[in-house]
């Protein structure tokens, strides 16, 4: 099969979502020509989208580090290898800084910065010997504010930091270590919030190229980082739109934009 990632084994984590952003990448590196295997808690979900990338799929908890190293290990028996591994698991936990317990902190830890770190201590044994592309997605938050979300921007940005080193040390075996950043994205986890009116487009008066993103932009950034064109590691690719050149709403400004829309609606 012809295609950008053609003879390619990928392992695609996060995926358990009907349409989430991790299936849109799947299929994508799928159309790509790559092998995929597809990873998440909910197995039926997975089984289906296996069979129609042509793929397999593994059941993993992200918060578990036997279930991470068990997901490797499954996928390099069943692709012959892991040329690519990708992370778009995520809990996107918004909640007042002084209302955040310790249970959210550690639920957000543990699948947002712990799962990270095992997953590649996991996947740089399997990729030393032909090396091959890590790539995790965080968000543009790791960099600029937002209310009520500390606890995910804290793991997200720590993330990405952890992910330099690892960049740092392992690049001599030619594995490459990259972030993506998407901004508010188009995805069946923000369709709630898309359907009260004005919300969405107090934020995109915040970005230069005119729109949000969708799980589409984030697929063709992941495309490029996983392939052989790609010569950058220990960086954070910003998919976002240029949202990172000025920032999100204020929740005041959110807050104005949707009285305003409900006032128009009457």
């Amino acid at each position: 099969m012809s295609g950008r990632l053609a003879g390619k084994a990928a392992l695609v984590v996060g995926a358990a979502g009907k349409d989430n952003m991790a299936q849109v990448i799947a299929r994508r590196f799928a159309a790509e020509g790559a092998k995929v295997a597809v990873a998440g808690r909910n197995r039926a979900i997975l089984d289906t989208l296996a069979e129609e990338v042509g793929g397999v799929a593994v059941e993993c908890d992200f918060t578990d580090r036997a279930s991470i190293f068990a997901m490797v290990e499954t996928t390099r028996e069943a692709l012959g290898g892991i040329d690519i591994a990708v992370n778009a698991t995520g809990w996107g936990l918004l909640k007042p800084f002084l209302e955040t317990t310790d249970d959210d902190f550690d639920r957000m830890y543990a699948l947002q910065l712990r799962g990270p770190f095992q997953f590649a201590q996991a996947l740089i044994p399997v990729m030393q010997d032909k090396g091959g592309s890590i790539i995790q997605v965080t968000s543009a938050t790791a960099s600029i504010m937002f209310h009520d979300h500390s606890a995910y921007m804290a793991t997200k940005a720590g993330t990405d930091h952890m992910l330099r080193t690892i960049a740092n040390e392992f690049g001599h075996l030619g594995i490459r270590v990259n972030s993506i950043s998407p901004g508010v994205t188009e995805t069946p986890m923000t369709a709630e919030a898309a359907a009260v009116p004005g919300l969405m487009d107090a934020f995109a008066k915040g970005y230069p190229l005119g729109r949000y993103g969708t799980s589409q932009d984030i697929a063709a950034g992941c495309v490029w980082l996983a392939s052989d064109e790609c010569f950058m590691t220990g960086e954070t690719m910003q998919v976002n739109g240029g949202l990172t050149l000025r920032g999100n709403p204020t929740k005041d400004a959110i807050d104005a934009s949707v009285a305003a829309a409900m006032a128009q609606q009457g």
